[in-house]
């Protein structure tokens, strides 16, 4: 009851018109950097800070988590209409959206994924108003062995669900674990597949390699295509849900928090884990096991409400821990220190009109983002009306502009060409992309999380299963890698007594 009134209370700072600009000003903002590839709400955030001297903390908070939750919309604009992920968790959005969007469906794609992060945004929301103290207490408890089951079950969920087969899917990953090696050892400093450059130093990052996975090698491959046939102008189609799209993705909707929420409020990948795990799920339980990989509408909806609710969780951790879990909590963890805040356990009782203001403002950007984009939905799927070559050299020019962004250097464009031709050679072959992303972002913190739990345990590998939460997840993680076994051996078995009979 305290935190109902705390909310109505936050409702009256955030519904004030000051407040209510800044936040219609940063969903606005989001959603257009978000459509820009490389250029992610971290950067976005970070590059408004200097800008936001002058403003009331209130304020500032506000139009910045509106431009959190607007870039994760645009990056899925771009994701779903051009196969080009405008940040790492619309990556997902692209495998089921693009599809639909060449099937004429663009606009029932982004509106599936405007309503699912509406969805999304507001249980999670719901969810920090009521559970923020408990899942705080929880991510606590949480240590390095258990992070790393987390990250094998993200791996395993997900090869074994893309792809024509499992052996491509872990083809895929390990492509994508080979490119997270790139470096150097976060442990020992030395330097990894670097070839003795100082720009490979850093690694690569996971927004070059998506957007050369996905926008790159996606443009080489229609080039190499049209060719041999010319490309004809996408159709829009009608800009509407249908009845069986909402009956198709109603419970996605509502599944995608119950994965994003908990992943968000603990640091293990941030809105990547949750939004592939949320595809995983909605294919084993999709009742149109078909449409897979040629636009089912729920591997939209899913992970899109996942991601949403995820950024709700990203902010337990940082209001009531001071523990940023992505990128940007950290760059907003940055602004609060920048007002002399210290977010804790102690922020609820210091400064509840901030912190109340700040959640209520939630919800007011997620109304604004809905009514900003369902009517947009149609306007942007008409981008897919522009001729093919005119749109891919498009899509070139952004994508080398967004990865040229990322970092400044010439040397990412030379980086981003050779993975969008490893990207043209994963099409030709039929190695599905994801994984390999997947891989990259992963990976690094998989790699980092198994050498702290084995320096704990004195190098003991019982010391990855010595938690019950290990070992659950480890338990999942089998009966996902033995379930096609034992089906394929119940339908034997149920086949014999048939052939008796006959």
């Amino acid at each position: 009851m305290d935190s109902l009134n705390s909310l109505m209370d936050g409702f009256g700072t955030a519904l004030t018109p000051v407040n209510l600009l800044w936040a219609a000003l940063g969903v606005l903002l989001g959603t257009a950097i978000g459509v820009l590839p490389g250029i992610g709400p971290a950067m976005a955030v970070a590059l408004l800070l200097p800008v936001t001297y002058g403003l009331e903390p209130i304020g500032a908070f506000i139009m910045f988590a509106g431009i959190y939750y607007g870039a994760m919309f645009g990056g899925s604009t771009t994701s779903i209409l051009l196969n080009t992920p405008g940040e790492s968790a619309a990556v997902v959005a692209a495998m089921e959206g693009n599809p639909m969007a060449k099937a004429g469906r663009g606009a029932q794609a982004l509106a599936a994924a405007a309503i699912g992060h509406f969805a999304g945004g507001l249980i999670g929301t719901l969810l920090l108003v009521a559970l923020a103290p408990t899942v705080a207490d929880l991510a606590v408890d949480i240590g390095a062995p258990d992070y790393f089951a987390i990250m094998v079950l993200a791996f395993i969920a997900v090869t074994s669900v893309l792809g024509s087969s499992r052996i491509r899917g872990l083809a895929s990953l390990l492509i994508g674990l080979t490119l997270g090696l790139v470096g150097l050892d976060q442990m020992t400093g030395q330097q990894r597949l670097t070839f003795g450059s100082l720009q490979l130093a850093d690694g690569i990052d996971v927004v070059i390699v998506a957007v050369g996975l996905f926008a790159i090698g996606e443009a080489l491959w229609v080039a190499a295509h049209l060719r041999r046939s010319p490309g004809e102008p996408i159709p829009v189609g009608r800009p509407w849900l249908g009845r069986d799209d909402v009956r198709r993705t109603w419970k996605s909707w509502l599944r995608g928090p119950l994965i994003g929420f908990p992943f968000g409020a603990i640091p293990a990948g941030g809105a990547e884990i949750p939004t592939f795990l949320s595809y995983a799920a909605e294919k084993r339980l999709s009742k149109h096991p078909d449409d897979w990989g040629k636009g089912a509408i729920e591997g939209v909806a899913g992970p899109e409400s996942a991601a949403s609710a995820s950024a709700a969780g990203t902010l337990v951790s940082m209001l009531t821990l001071g523990l940023p879990t992505t990128a940007v909590a950290a760059v907003m963890l940055a602004a609060f220190q920048q007002y002399g805040i210290q977010p804790g356990p102690l922020l609820f009782e210091r400064e509840p009109d901030l912190v109340w203001g700040l959640i209520a403002s939630l919800f007011v950007g997620m109304v604004l983002l809905l009514a900003l984009n369902l009517p947009l939905a149609p306007v942007w799927a008409k981008l897919l009306r522009i001729p093919r070559p005119y749109l891919y050299a498009g899509i070139l020019f952004f994508a080398a502009v967004g990865a040229y962004a990322v970092g400044g250097e010439t040397i990412d464009l030379v980086i981003l060409l050779i993975i969008g031709l490893i990207g043209f050679g994963m099409r030709r072959y039929g190695l599905p992309v994801l994984p390999a992303v997947i891989g990259v972002i992963l990976g690094p913190n998989a790699e980092q999380q198994l050498r702290r739990a084995l320096q704990i345990s004195d190098g003991s590998v019982s010391g990855l299963v010595d938690t019950p939460f290990a070992v659950t997840v480890y338990a999942v993680t089998a009966l996902l890698l033995i379930w096609p076994l034992l089906r394929k051996l119940a339908t034997r078995v149920r086949a014999r007594p048939d052939q008796a009979a006959k």
